[in-house]
C-alpha cells in the first residue's frame, strides 16, 4: 500500500501513473501481484471472453528473455519477428505530431541532442532491459482473437496499471516486445497459437531519475470529445 495507507481515489491513480524508464532493483512481492491480479480478473470483457492470457518473469527466466531478444536485436532489421503494427503505417496528423513530440520530450529530460544518434540508441535500448525493473509481464491470447477482444486486453492492462498505482508499485507497458515476438514465445514457451500483445515491466520507480519527472501532455477535451445534447 502507499506509505500514509490511504488507497488513492481512481482519479487520483490515474494521474499518479505514468510510463516509468528507470526502475530500483527493490523486489516486488508475489503476494502483492497476485492480489492485483485477482482484482484486475474483474475488468470487463465482450461475452466474458476474458482473452488475456500472461505470462510473469522475473529472476533467471527474465533473464531469458532478456538475452534471447538482445542477440535477435544484434541481427539489425533481419531480426525484426513483428507480430502486428505497433503505429498505422503512413500516420497523420494529429496523431504523428503528438508521437514525435513525447519522443523529443523524454530525450530532452535525459539531456541527449538529436543528433546524438549513439546515445538515443543506447537509451532505447534499455526497452529490452525493462528498464532495470525486476518483473516483466507479457501480455498474449489466441490468434483467434479480434480486436474487441485486443480492447479487452487493454481494459484489463489499464486495471493492473491503476491497481500497481494503488500499491505503490510503477510499471511501463512496453508494446516494443512484440518486435520481436516469436523469440519471447520461443524461450517462454508459449505455443505457436499465441500472439503477443505487450510488455509491461513492473517494479518500484526510481523516483529521482529525470525520465520519472517530465511532464507527459494530453491534448485538451475538445480535441476528443464532440459535446452533442449538453
Amino acid at each position: 500500500m502507499p506509505a500514509n495507507n490511504l488507497s488513492p481515489s481512481v482519479a487520483d491513480a490515474l494521474h499518479r501513473r505514468r510510463s516509468v524508464r528507470a526502475f530500483t532493483d527493490a523486489p516486488v512481492d508475489p503476494a502483492v501481484l497476485r492480489s492485483i491480479f485477482a482484482a484486475a480478473q474483474r475488468a470487463p470483457s465482450g461475452g466474458n471472453l476474458q482473452p488475456w492470457q500472461v505470462t510473469l518473469v522475473t529472476g533467471e527466466p527474465w533473464d531469458r528473455v532478456k538475452t534471447a531478444v538482445a542477440a535477435r536485436i544484434a541481427l539489425g532489421r533481419e531480426g525484426y519477428q513483428p507480430e502486428y503494427d505497433i503505429y498505422p503505417k503512413g500516420l497523420t496528423e494529429p496523431w504523428e505530431s503528438r508521437r514525435f513530440g513525447v519522443g523529443e520530450a523524454l530525450y530532452a529530460s535525459l539531456g541527449i541532442p538529436r543528433e546524438d544518434k549513439a546515445a538515443r540508441l543506447a537509451r532505447f535500448m534499455e526497452n529490452y532491459r525493462g528498464f532495470g525493473a525486476p518483473v516483466m509481464l507479457f501480455l498474449h491470447c489466441s490468434r483467434i482473437m479480434g480486436p474487441p477482444q485486443w480492447s479487452d486486453m487493454g481494459m484489463w492492462l489499464q486495471s493492473v496499471m491503476l491497481l500497481l498505482v494503488e500499491q505503490g508499485l510503477a510499471s511501463c507497458p512496453q508494446e516494443c516486445w512484440a518486435m520481436y515476438g516469436q523469440t519471447v514465445r520461443e524461450t517462454l514457451g508459449l505455443g505457436a497459437d499465441q500472439i503477443l500483445f505487450t510488455g509491461l515491466a513492473i517494479g518500484h520507480a526510481d523516483d529521482g531519475q529525470a525520465v520519472n519527472q517530465w511532464p507527459v501532455p494530453r491534448v485538451e477535451l475538445d480535441e476528443v470529445i464532440d459535446w452533442q445534447g449538453f
